[in-house]
């Protein structure tokens, strides 16, 4: 089974040749991580490939990230950032996937001033052009899933995937299950799929996290395997690399083989068109 990971970050020190912008600081990640140290840990927990995603402490930047997939280009493609608030990103999307190893973007919308950018009409072009230049989109919208069902809705070319099923960021257990009943209605929506990914970070049980498996049972089935996708976040597990691949593989009795195929990793590389390089 080839079991692709659907979010990691790669990233460097806070340094002045190389600064993470101010008001962007994480003493918890201040220890980079490389490309070579995570094709270890993915080795190590049985993860071919990983979908990495530049993280949000070092700004607007895909370097290190479209590098690591120049190096690796089995093992990494990339979904990279861009400032949609900035009026020269928008002659970026015609040509956005014409770098090596770019698979599509990723964008948050869970914390100010970004989470007011679906509402406020700052991220309206947006879906258009990237609807027009087939770049699928990963985004986090917590408490506002009504509005990128409208997205879907006006723009049924665009492929949209909801990270970390749109759980908000620091609940846990059933809190942190509250809107399920509204993401699952955005099943309907073809052009929609969901990232099962950080889920034990928002448990406050131990591993094999009994209290998430009825929650994953219902994303499963609103959505299908063909649009659910396993991923780790691994800078904020709270548990080991492989116990958060064999959850999924091990723990879920409710999935068979096929299913697990999928959502561990076919699912994920046919969605962003993530062929086998050459």
């Amino acid at each position: 089974m080839l079991i692709v990971d659907s979010q990691v970050h790669v990233w460097g020190a806070d340094t002045k040749e190389r600064p993470w912008p101010q008001g962007r600081s994480a003493p918890h990640r201040a220890h980079p991580l490389s490309a070579e140290e995570l094709i270890r840990a993915m080795d190590a927990a049985g993860v071919e490939r990983a979908v990495l995603v530049p993280p949000s402490w070092e700004g607007d930047r895909n370097d290190l990230a479209l590098a690591a997939a120049r190096r690796y280009p089995w093992q990494f493609a990339v979904m990279g950032r861009l400032p949609l608030e900035r009026p020269e990103s928008r002659s970026k999307v015609a040509d956005w996937k014409n770098e090596p190893g770019m698979l599509g973007m990723r964008f948050t919308f869970h914390r100010p001033p970004q989470k007011a950018w679906l509402s406020d009409g700052t991220a309206d072009w947006l879906w258009p052009a990237a609807e027009r230049a087939g770049i699928p989109l990963m985004v986090l919208p917590p408490g506002s899933l009504s509005l990128i069902d409208g997205v879907a809705e006006r723009h049924p070319g665009l492929k949209l995937i909801i990270d970390h099923l749109a759980i908000p960021s620091g609940s846990k257990d059933e809190a942190a299950f509250a809107h399920l009943p509204e993401l699952l209605r955005l099943a309907k929506r073809p052009n929609i799929a969901v990232k099962a990914s950080s889920l034990p970070s928002y448990s406050s049980e131990s591993y094999p996290y009994r209290g998430l498996h009825d929650h994953i049972h219902r994303v499963v089935d609103a959505f299908g395997p063909q649009r659910c996708f396993w991923g780790s976040d691994l800078s904020r597990l709270p548990c080991s690399y492989r116990e958060g691949v064999t959850l999924f593989t091990e723990e879920l009795p409710f999935l068979s083989a096929t299913e697990k195929e999928l959502i561990m990793g076919r699912a994920i590389s046919e969605w962003l068109g993530w062929k086998r390089p050459g």
